[in-house]
C-alpha cells in the first residue's frame, strides 16, 4: 500500500491535478516532498543554501574535482534533501557510502547511481523513462525513499537507513553512514 502513494511524490506535474490535491493523497510523511516543489526559495533559504554549499565544497572535491560539476550537485542535493524533510548532510554521507559520488556506479546487486537505488523502485514508483544514472532523478528516488523510511522508523535515523539498504536488524551500514556524517560532512 505505501508504495503507490510513495509513487505520488516521484512524480513532479501530474496533469490536471493541483499540487495541493496531489499532496492531500500522500501519506503525512510524504506530502511535502509533492507540495513543496512548486514553491519559490526565500532570500534567507537561498542564502543558507549558498552558506551549507560552500562549507560542502571543500570536501566533495576530493571526490569530484570540477567546480561546476560540484556546485550543481551540490544544490542539487541541498534541494532535494530540504523537499524530502531530511539534512541535507546525512544525505551527502549516504551518498558517500553508496557510491563514492559516482552517478554511473552499479552494485553487484544491480543498485544504480549516487544513492544506489534498485531498479524495481521504478517499475513500483515512477516512470518507465526515468533514469537512475541521471543525478537528479536519482536523488529524488533516494531522499524520497530515505524520508518515507525515516518515517515509518519515526525519526530512528539508525532503523531507517538499515531499511534503506535492506539490511534492518544489522548496524554495519547506518554505522558507516553516520561515521561518514559525522566525520566528513558536518
Amino acid at each position: 500500500m505505501a508504495r503507490p502513494l510513495l509513487a505520488a511524490s516521484l512524480v513532479v506535474g501530474w496533469a490536471m491535478i493541483s499540487p495541493v490535491a496531489q499532496a492531500e493523497s500522500l501519506p503525512a510523511s510524504l506530502r511535502p516532498t509533492l507540495a513543496d516543489t512548486h514553491q519559490q526559495q526565500t532570500p534567507q533559504q537561498q542564502w543558507l543554501m549558498r552558506q551549507w554549499r560552500d562549507r560542502m565544497d571543500a570536501p566533495l572535491s576530493d571526490f569530484i574535482p570540477a567546480p561546476t560539476q560540484r556546485r550543481e550537485l551540490l544544490t542539487t542535493i541541498y534541494q532535494e534533501a530540504r523537499l524530502a524533510g531530511l539534512p541535507p548532510a546525512l544525505v551527502l554521507a549516504l551518498i558517500h557510502v553508496e557510491s563514492a559520488f559516482d552517478a554511473d556506479a552499479v552494485s553487484s546487486a544491480g543498485a544504480v547511481g549516487l544513492m544506489q537505488i534498485m531498479p524495481f523502485w521504478v517499475e513500483e514508483l515512477g516512470l518507465p523513462v526515468d533514469d537512475l544514472r541521471r543525478p537528479t532523478r536519482n536523488l529524488r528516488y533516494g531522499c524520497t525513499i530515505l524520508a518515507h523510511y525515516l518515517a515509518v522508523e519515526n525519526g530512528d535515523f539508525t532503523r531507517a537507513l538499515a531499511r534503506y539498504n535492506g539490511s534492518l536488524g544489522d548496524t554495519w551500514y547506518p554505522e558507516r553512514v553516520l561515521h561518514a556524517w559525522r566525520d566528513h560532512w558536518q
